[in-house]
């Protein structure tokens, strides 16, 4: 009865714990994006401010010195575009600057939200 009792209020626990939430796509570009980008409109970092990136033609933001693929990628950012290139930057435009993508389909998806939140 005593194991039961211990058992039953075990199970109760976990029914009522609270399920940590996924990180935030402010979180994730925190994380993993600020090395590289920032969310300021310019000058940047290495890779090209990230304000605004929603929308704009690929290869125009001012300031930065892109690759030629990428400014003759005829590429707009959408958040379906983004998502290709963020999973695999070097196979969707070969030549471009960036090195690392993110695998992580949750976490993209986050931070092309969040992306979409900022305004240059």
């Amino acid at each position: 009865m005593k194991f039961q009792l211990t058992l039953a209020a075990v199970l109760a626990g976990l029914a009522t714990s609270a399920v940590a939430a996924p990180p935030s796509g402010e979180q994730v570009f925190k994380q993993r994006c600020t090395v590289c980008h920032s969310v300021q409109p310019a000058p940047g970092k290495m890779g090209p401010p990230l304000a605004g990136v929603v929308g704009r033609k690929a290869g125009t933001a001012p300031g930065y010195a892109y690759s030629n693929a990428m400014k003759a990628s005829g590429i707009t950012w959408t958040p379906d575009q983004l998502d290709v290139f963020v999973k695999a930057p070097g196979k969707t435009v070969p030549g471009t600057k960036m090195l690392l993508g993110a695998p992580n389909p949750e976490e993209r998806a986050a931070v092309i939200q969040y992306l979409g939140t900022l305004k240059k």
